[in-house]
């Protein structure tokens, strides 16, 4: 009996149902458990890469798209261009590594970004690839004879080994090659990162300035400010401030020509130039561009041909009206050994520098590099680690880093004792419970004032400094929440308690009596019966 005649005997109501339908089905059918098994694969690559590589995760990686798995090769569309070319660059080596884990198999991933056109192929019932037309979404339209033109080579192979279905068949080309691949980012520039955008900048006093003026760049290359120079120390968000402005440019002016490097990368592919005797390339490369980006151009202090290369670099962006963007450690003017006419070129436009974070820009940073790994980081561990890190940002990203990596090898939630844990501090002690009326009633008595007093809404100083106190010995001694404490004084929020604790703590370091005062009421409340 034949294999059509089997089908309709174990079918129940041949009359309504034909082989047709049979097949479609049972097609069907097995497109479902390969689209399952797909997304198993994916859960379980997210799952490796978030418990063996905790420090790369980001929140959007549950926003790329696997579009499919097959010939070794699990295809995954980022949301941008821009994640696509940071995938790549950065996070190659761990997708890859998730999924030969997770699948046991020696496969790789590829990256696309959502116009990149992605060869599908499907399974033939012998268990080959053979390809078939891409859909409207791979970003290009079928010829008039069904054919995409992408893939009619192809088409036409697949053809021609169905017409000799006598001749035993041979594995077919994988349908993924680097020639094939999508266009990757120049290995020369820099990477940009993501996660430093705009919408991830904390705005506080010590850079608003510089902020103002690298969203207006963003704007408007070219014409807001040009040449926009920042300047500060190390680790004060002024890489965030210009891979921001690429970010911005990319997304509303697409097409616009981006060349993002350091110095040191610009001084080094200038000596190769030179020994190679390709300067013309070197000097198309960085001037046949829309916007130029440097990081750290401090670094040409004492190089006098690089200089000179930069001189004319400069001038023929300027002079197109082409936007430069800086950074640097110091200000023109105190670069040692740099030209004069370099200097002046440089405050053309807008020099402007950022300072070192507040006590709360420092809690808003550590909450919003928490939120885009994915970490629920509570107020009072933001404010403890604050406290403990007043130098730069690059350190509280480092504390982020280690937090997430302990909570995930000790599989732990990120608490108060896991924070003193990551800064090598030890636990605080447990062995007396102090009361929050405890601390009241000690600060109430040394200074004369009543609990309505501290729960009222008044703000004279005789009032807001004991209330002050009592906030942060209340954050040193209880396990309350900010908002807890805050509860306990008029219902107060806790950006008021943090403002309270950051003030105590800085008048201690200045008033030597002020901080007697507070070192006697801590060995009171120490003291104290439980």
């Amino acid at each position: 009996m034949s294999v059509r005649g089997c089908v309709r005997q174990c079918v129940a109501n041949e009359d309504t149902i034909s082989f047709e339908h049979v097949f479609a089905r049972t097609l069907f059918g097995a497109v479902l458990r390969m689209m399952g098994q797909d997304r198993q694969l994916w859960a379980g690559m997210l799952a490796h890469l978030k418990t063996q590589h905790p420090a790369l995760c980001r929140q959007w990686f549950e926003e790329i798209e696997l579009v499919g798995v097959d010939a070794g090769l699990v295809r995954l569309r980022a949301l941008t261009t821009i994640h696509r070319d940071y995938l790549q660059r950065q996070c190659l080596d761990a997708f890859n590594d998730a999924a030969r884990t997770v699948s046991k198999l020696l496969i790789t991933v590829a990256f696309f970004g959502p116009d990149d056109v992605i060869p599908r192929s499907t399974r033939r019932a012998d268990g080959h690839s053979a390809e078939i037309k891409p859909s409207v979404l791979d970003g290009a339209s079928p010829t008039s004879n069904g054919v995409h033109p992408l893939t009619e080579r192809g088409a036409r192979a697949v053809t021609h080994a169905g017409a000799d279905a006598g001749r035993p068949a041979s594995a077919p080309a994988p349908m993924w090659s680097l020639t094939s691949s999508p266009s990757r980012p120049d290995t020369d520039s820099l990477v940009i990162n993501p996660d430093y955008s705009f919408d991830h900048f904390v705005v506080g006093p010590s850079n608003r300035l510089a902020h103002a003026a690298a969203v207006a760049v963003g704007n408007s290359p070219g014409r807001a400010y040009n040449p926009f120079f920042v300047h500060g120390g190390v680790g004060l968000g002024k890489t965030h401030l210009l891979q921001a402005i690429c970010l911005k440019i990319k997304e509303f002016q697409p097409e616009t020509r981006i060349y993002y490097t350091s110095c040191e990368g610009f001084m080094t592919q200038f000596m190769d130039a030179v020994q190679a005797g390709e300067m013309s390339a070197f000097r198309h490369r960085f001037r046949d561009v829309d916007l130029l980006v440097i990081d750290d151009i401090h670094f040409l202090a004492k190089r006098e041909r690089t200089q000179e290369e930069f001189f004319h670099t400069f001038n023929s962006l300027y002079q197109s009206h082409k936007q430069i963007i800086l950074s640097s450690d110091a200000a023109p003017e105190e670069i040692p050994d740099l030209e004069d006419r370099l200097i002046s070129r440089f405050k053309w436009g807008l020099v402007t520098k950022v300072e070192p974070p507040c006590y709360e820009t420092r809690v808003a940073i550590l909450k919003n590099k928490a939120r885009i790994r994915g970490i629920v980081l509570a107020d009072d561990v933001a404010c403890y680690v604050a406290g403990k890190i007043d130098s730069n940002i690059r350190e509280l990203e480092g504390v982020i880093t280690k937090l997430q990596v302990l909570s995930s090898v000790e599989q732990r939630p990120v608490d108060m004792a896991l924070a003193t844990s990551a800064l090598g501090e030890p636990p605080p002690r447990t062995d007396k419970q102090v009361q929050i009326q405890t601390i009241i009633a000690a600060v109430t008595d040394f200074y004369g004032v009543k609990i309505t007093d501290l729960q009222s809404k008044r703000r004279q100083r005789s009032i807001a400094l004991p209330r002050q106190v009592c906030m942060y010995l209340a954050r040193r001694f209880t396990r309350f929440s900010l908002e807890e404490i805050g509860g306990y004084f008029g219902g107060r929020d806790h950006t008021t308690v943090m403002h309270a604790v950051r003030t105590v703590e800085e008048r201690r370091e200045l008033d030597n009596d002020f901080a007697q005062v507070v070192v006697s009421l801590e060995s009171q409340i120490k003291t104290e019966p439980a």
